[in-house]
Formats: C-alpha cells, structure tokens, sequence
C-alpha cells in the first residue's frame, strides 16, 4: 500500500476509536470511517501485479517493511 494510503488509513482507525460515543451522529461517523476504511483495503487487493520481472526495490521495501525506506 502507498505511503499516503498508510497514513491515511491510521488516520481513520484513530477517528473511529475517537468516535466511540453511543449517540446517532457518532455511530453514523463511524460506520462511514469503518466503510471507507475497507474501501481502501478493496482497492489494495484490487491493484494488478505487474507483469514484467522488473523489480520496484521501492515497492518491495514497503511490501517488506510496511514503510518507505
């Protein structure tokens, strides 16, 4: 996943522990963060591999290390 697509991610989790109250607007809140959340897991999962044997040390290293190096 992009370095961006990380952060923004963490991001959300901490707004959705945020949003624990038991009122309808938190509730709502936080079901959209939790939705949006597993959008973002889709679109990983959906991203094609690429097809050549050329390697992204880049990629790799996030892939490997979950962080850009």
């Amino acid at each position: 996943m992009l370095p961006t697509f990380l952060l923004a991610r963490d991001h959300l989790e901490q707004a959705a522990v945020i949003l624990q109250g038991s009122d309808t607007r938190s509730r709502q809140l936080r079901h959209i963060i939790e939705r949006t959340i597993g959008l973002m897991d889709e679109f990983q999962r959906r991203q094609p591999r690429r097809a050549d044997n050329v390697l992204d040390f880049a990629e790799f290293r996030r892939q490997r290390y979950g962080s850009p190096q």
